[in-house]
């Protein structure tokens, strides 16, 4: 006999784990509190509860707070093995150029290409390209004014890629200042920022891998 709807589950924790297990991406905490019928600080403190034991007991599994929501990830130090088992081709990874494109669009969105171009002084859009095609990204309007250029900004994708909870984790661009302490330049040399943020929860982020730089052309607007 099936269970009526927002009625508590007779055994909520084991329920969590199994909504965490079936989720396809990071579940939120207010979805899983309707799911299991239960009050969001009690979701919470059950996934507390969860997260502490699987630290204790060593599993091969973590509970991580990413991109608003909770998910289950696999540790990085069994990285190798899951690779080796899952057998997949790896995707190769993000150029530099485009790491650092990333990084600007995370620090300083909204942002115009022009604002990037700006920045890495040569043109981004393969970079842009890239990074739309892979969900890192997204266009977030338009900037008032001629031609009305796209505004960019990075996606939950990006958070759950990089194992962020939300753009507040992101190093602090003085941590990552050049010496001249131009705000500019640490937001385009910062491209290891974001990776950094994840290789502590899972292995570093993918991309292209035979992605040539960006060249330096005239600049004009779309």
């Amino acid at each position: 006999m099936s269970q009526p709807m927002n009625e508590p589950m007779a055994n909520p924790r084991a329920a969590l784990e199994a909504l965490l297990l079936a989720a396809p991406a990071a579940a939120r905490v207010e979805n899983l509190a309707e799911a299991l019928g239960l009050e969001a600080g009690a979701v919470e403190a059950l996934l507390n509860e969860l997260a502490g034991e699987y630290d204790r007991t060593g599993r091969g599994f973590a509970l991580q707070a990413v991109a608003g929501g909770y998910r289950l990830v696999t540790r990085p130090e069994f990285a190798v093995a899951v690779n080796r088992f899952l057998k997949g081709p790896a995707l190769p990874t993000l150029t530099t150029a485009t790491l650092e494109t990333l990084s600007i669009i995370a620090y300083r969105q909204p942002v115009t290409r022009l604002d990037i171009e700006a920045i890495r002084g040569v043109r981004v859009d393969k970079a842009l390209s890239t990074l739309l095609e892979r969900g890192m990204i997204r266009e977030l309007g338009r900037k008032e004014g001629i031609g009305r250029p796209i505004l960019y900004g990075t996606t939950p994708l990006f958070l759950e890629h990089f194992g962020l909870a939300g753009l507040g984790e992101l190093p602090g661009l003085e941590d990552a200042a050049p010496a001249d302490g131009s705000a500019e330049a640490a937001a385009g040399q910062d491209a290891e920022g974001p990776g950094e943020a994840a290789e502590g929860a899972e292995p570093k982020a993918e991309a292209e891998a035979a992605e040539p730089p960006d060249e330096a052309e005239p600049k004009d607007e779309r």
